[in-house]
């Protein structure tokens, strides 16, 4: 039998359950996953194999294969990247400012899953590149990406229900007042953009809450928690309330100090998708924010 990925004990209240509704209904396996898992040998009771439509017993261990090889789904390519964590569902990487995470038509080369993908390669390794969640090009910090489907699925389910945290720093003009605070104003496209958002009743909820690190004689430090993932939900709300991001030229942000949004994902938390345990992963400041903050004590 392939070494296990995932492994569980039937519990009493599991017993006279078909092993199929108990992964949907316990553990969230979306039924994309589940059909996978009917595809050739990857479930077993007590060491033998089994269909996913048999009831288990309780006492019953139940043992799945998850990972499977793969083809690259992105042109691999070598190029050096920071790791934050690693371990057999996931990779955590601090991103630096000014690489796309995944290819598009304007960048086709050069990003973040192309240098992952060399990575996974240089270890013989053959994996999709699956990104949990994106950031811009030009803020840093933390990515996660998952190792196999059944990781991006379980903590794709976790975002959709809420139970990821998430949390950026950010310098922007002016000061705040309060220094502490939530923003929750609606985001939406920019009639004939394609990429631009901007604060409007007929947008989607956002909600961002803030609060007041460090303050400057022109600036502050901020650090925000999303309590919704908009696309450049911070940017938008902090355009909107007149305090922009410094060097963010896309929304009216200062670019005399730094040529990119003073932005950084700091912390990305979750519960590990095999030992449900807390995770938290951090990244730490880049050079140029670092730089930044120097800059703005001078001022």
């Amino acid at each position: 039998m392939p070494s296990p990925i995932w492994r569980y004990t039937l519990q009493a209240a599991d017993h006279g359950q078909k092993i199929a509704d108990l992964l949907y209904q316990k553990f969230h396996f979306s039924r994309k996953l589940i059909q996978n898992l009917k595809q050739g040998e990857n479930a077993w009771l007590d060491g033998q194999f089994t269909f996913l439509n048999v009831r288990g017993q309780a006492g019953q261990i139940l043992t799945l294969q998850l990972e499977r090889a793969e083809e690259a789904n992105l042109t691999p390519e070598y190029a050096p990247i920071q790791i934050i964590y690693e371990d057999d569902d996931l990779l955590a990487v601090n991103k630096p400012a000014g690489v796309v995470v995944h290819p598009t038509p304007l960048h086709p080369e050069g990003t973040l899953g192309n240098a992952v993908l060399g990575y996974w390669l240089a270890q013989g390794l053959s994996r999709r590149f699956r990104p949990v969640h994106r950031i811009d090009r030009n803020t840093s910090g933390v990515i996660l990406i998952a190792k196999n489907q059944f990781a991006h699925q379980q903590v794709d389910w976790q975002q959709k229900h809420g139970y990821i945290g998430k949390t950026y720093c950010g310098f922007i003009s002016g000061r705040l007042d309060p220094r502490q605070g939530e923003i929750n104003q609606p985001i939406r496209l920019v009639p004939d953009s394609f990429i631009q958002r901007q604060i409007h009743p007929d947008g989607k909820p956002a909600v961002t809450d803030y609060r007041t690190l460090r303050l400057y004689p022109n600036a502050s430090l901020l650090l925000f928690t999303l309590k919704t993932g908009r696309t450049h939900q911070i940017r938008t709300h902090c355009q909107g309330i007149g305090h922009p991001l410094l060097g963010d030229d896309l929304y009216g942000g200062d670019t005399k100090l730094i040529g990119r949004q003073a932005l950084h994902s700091l912390s990305y938390t979750l519960q590990h998708p095999r030992s449900g345990q807390s995770l938290t992963l951090r990244a730490p400041f880049p050079d140029d924010l670092r730089r930044l903050a120097r800059r703005l004590k001078q001022l």
